[in-house]
């Protein structure tokens, strides 16, 4: 068991769609678990086009309607200190990774930054679909992937934690 909270971080582009909804399902879930104190969990994009915004409000909808609150989250861009300070930073999708491994040019980081689908136990292509220009189909289908991807994402930190 770790002397400190294990810090998890999930990337998107803007920080107002996939990477909110995977933070507040995944803090979600390590409250439900009775873990919060071991965790420690965040989101951010890569881009800085929606700092300090609030999740989409179809993002924010869908959510709501499964029973996860993303109100309190806002928006905030990506950064090297990131990589220095979060154990584990998931992306959603390929484009997110390359940027966030930019962030990293000597690779000291690059184990800890891995693409979230890996943990999806349907991964699909591994990439997390942006619903922001689709209709509401494309966030429940987001919704979808988040739920049984941070479940699984809880389970393979609690064993590798022993928590």
């Amino acid at each position: 068991m770790p002397d400190r909270p294990v810090r998890v971080l999930f990337v998107c582009l803007g920080n107002i769609c996939r990477s909110p909804l995977a933070e507040g399902l995944f803090q979600q879930k390590v409250v439900e678990a009775g873990l919060a104190e071991h965790f420690e969990v965040d989101s951010a994009g890569t881009g800085g086009w929606h700092v300090g915004a609030p999740a989409d409000r179809r993002m924010t909808a869908t959510a709501a309607r499964h029973g996860t609150d993303l109100s309190a989250l806002r928006a905030r861009q990506l950064s090297r200190a990131d990589l220095d300070y979060y154990d584990h930073v998931f992306v959603m999708d390929k484009a997110n990774l390359h940027d966030t491994l930019y962030l990293d040019p000597d690779g000291d980081r690059s184990t800890q930054v891995r693409l979230f689908r890996e943990f999806d136990p349907e991964p699909g292509d591994y990439q997390v679909p942006d619903p922001y220009y689709g209709g509401d189909e494309g966030f429940e289908t987001v919704f979808a992937i988040a739920d049984r991807t941070t479940a699984a994402i809880l389970d393979r930190l609690r064993d590798a934690y022993d928590l």
